[in-house]
């Protein structure tokens, strides 16, 4: 490996003051990649453009933006530091310094969950959320140990390494243990260059290129610096070409097929923000009443063709609410030849069976209501892990063991459209929702969130979730409405673009217009068929010639 230009500078230097230097730039590397690391987690959501004057950092409704460019120079900063780590050793340390601070950051608002509202001691809600930052950031420690064992010279293969490994600990992390993948750095593409790769590769496919980029960039800074830079440009001017080709034609693509004319007539949607403050809304005395209170009105007074209450709008289970109070908050929706359907928010279920996190939905002259139960459950808050049942006793959170819902449950039919709900995280996880589009005659047409992240607080959890909701709508092309307790409560259209929106903790109804989108996006085909494995196998693949060559290498 070239001598780093410290390592030069410290040639001449006698052995005290070499140690004094080694033991400065021991410590730089850490706390470097400990800011590189927080700013990768603000690239997801940019979270001090709230309200006016945010300006190009903020959405409509004063909603935190993300930003690309920020996520792949501090990626960049990873990919530099790994290249100048002496060891494979030192490279997965470096990296987890990294995972750290980028994943602490990301979902610090765990915290509140367990604090504020679980009542777990402070001590331990902070070291539960460190400790899974930690855990997690292993994933990216042990592939950036791979990285610096596979690679041995900055080069074009090298970043195609990097990217591979990155993204495999990317797909571990959203699968493993039921899958977290919440912070993955294609959310920051929902926006910029990169947002014409989704409709094909997904997020994980755009999280390939963001960090193949990122490794382009730090690999190209270094050659420079070490005195090699020019020997690649005329390949590099070429390679250039070549992308602003590719990137041309996909433009190109997409452009065509989210601005075709749609069919489908669309509907009027009125998505209701009850702002239940979350310490509250299980209490008898208080939130319940509220919320009770609160959503029967607006559901009377709406006009619009579609109602969206959400998750847990109705906060009891039907045997405990109010006698009668069910059919009169569906009379004005069941009626025969009505104009109005909702979907709203209700725990089902009994002790005997079991409980489900569920929507209903209702319309004219239906017999039984419509039902969707959530199928992919939040650990700790829906289920409780081998185990872990000792850490679920130490907070007082409601609504714990629930059942799951099958995967891929038929959409609701209503006003030309075909309406299929997700419940708060489920649009995490996009090769779950292309359950839905195997047929494109019964594909849905328009995706609806409904969310309660209150448990968060007023966090930037609520942006994150934003750019999630947005890189689905991307994948699929197809419209989002969400509606949450306490933001984000927006409508999406099928290019990704918040159209309408309420300002968070407003206690208020979002009227707008949507327009479903019919068609299958070739993402939408291969993950409903065959799921990320493909991306994995790429990507197993392109570490298998590596390796080949490494040892082919080492022979000769």
């Amino acid at each position: 490996m070239p001598q780093t230009s410290a390592d030069a500078q410290g040639a001449g230097l006698t052995a005290p003051d070499q140690a004094a230097r080694r033991g400065v730039h021991a410590w730089a590397w850490p706390l470097g990649l400990l800011v590189a690391g927080g700013l990768q987690a603000l690239s997801l959501a940019w979270p001090w453009a709230r309200g006016q004057g945010g300006g190009w950092l903020s959405l409509e409704g004063g909603y935190g933006r993300p930003l690309w460019w920020l996520q792949l120079l501090s990626l960049a900063v990873l990919v530099y530091a790994l290249l100048a780590a002496r060891t494979p050793r030192q490279a997965a340390g470096r990296a987890q310094w990294f995972a750290l601070a980028w994943l602490t950051a990301t979902f610090w608002w765990l915290f509140i969950s367990m604090h504020v509202y679980g009542g777990l001691a402070a001590p331990l809600a902070v070291a539960a959320v460190l400790a899974l930052a930690a855990f997690l950031g292993s994933y990216y420690a042990l592939v950036s140990w791979c990285f610096k064992r596979l690679v041995c010279a900055p080069s074009a293969q090298a970043a195609i390494v990097f990217a591979s490994l990155w993204t495999l600990a990317e797909l571990a992390r959203g699968w493993l243990w039921t899958g977290f993948p919440w912070g993955a750095g294609g959310y920051a593409h929902v926006e910029g260059p990169l947002a014409v790769l989704p409709r094909w590769i997904g997020v994980y496919g755009t999280g390939w290129v963001a960090a193949w980029l990122a490794a382009w960039l730090a690999i190209s800074v270094w050659r420079a610096r070490n005195g090699s830079g020019l020997r690649g440009a005329k390949a590099g001017l070429v390679a250039v070409l070549v992308l602003a080709l590719v990137w041309g034609g996909l433009w190109f693509s997409r452009e065509r097929a989210v601005n075709a004319p749609s069919a489908l007539p669309g509907m009027s949607v009125a998505l209701l923000q009850g702002d239940i403050p979350q310490d509250e809304k299980f209490e008898m005395g208080s939130g319940i009443p509220l919320a009770l209170n609160w959503y029967a009105q607006q559901l009377h007074a709406a006009t619009a063709q579609l109602v969206v209450a959400p998750e847990t709008a109705i906060p009891l289970l039907p045997q405990q609410l109010p006698p009668g109070y069910l059919d009169l908050v569906r009379a004005p929706f069941v009626k025969p030849q009505g104009g109005q359907a909702a979907l709203i928010g209700i725990p089902l279920g009994n002790f005997e069976q079991g409980f489900t996190n569920s929507v209903e939905g209702w319309k004219p002259g239906q017999a039984q209501p419509y039902l969707y139960s959530k199928h992919h459950l939040v650990p700790f808050g829906e289920f409780i892990p081998p185990l872990f049942r000792w850490f679920t006793d130490l907070m007082n959170i409601p609504l714990g063991d629930f059942n799951r819902g099958d995967l891929g449950q038929p959409s609701m039919p209503w006003a030309g459209e075909r309406l299929s709900p997700n419940i708060c995280y489920e649009d995490l996880f996009g090769e779950e929702l292309a359950a839905h589009f195997g047929d494109a005659a019964q594909a849905p047409t328009v995706l609806v969130n409904l969310s309660n992240i209150g448990w968060f607080g007023d966090s930037v959890a609520i942006d994150q979730h934003l750019a999630i909701s947005r890189m689905r709508a991307l994948e699929f092309e197809r419209p989002m409405l969400r509606a949450t307790n306490t933001g984000a409560t927006v409508v999406i259209d099928h290019r990704a673009q918040v159209v309408h929106a309420l300002a968070p903790f407003d206690r208020n109804v979002l009227e707008g217009r949507v327009q479903g989108r019919e068609g299958l996006t070739p993402y939408a085909r291969w993950v409903h068929a065959l799921g990320l494995t493909p991306l994995t196998l790429l990507c197993l693949a392109v570490l298998a010639v590596a390796w080949r060559r490494g040892r082919d290498g080492a022979k000769a």
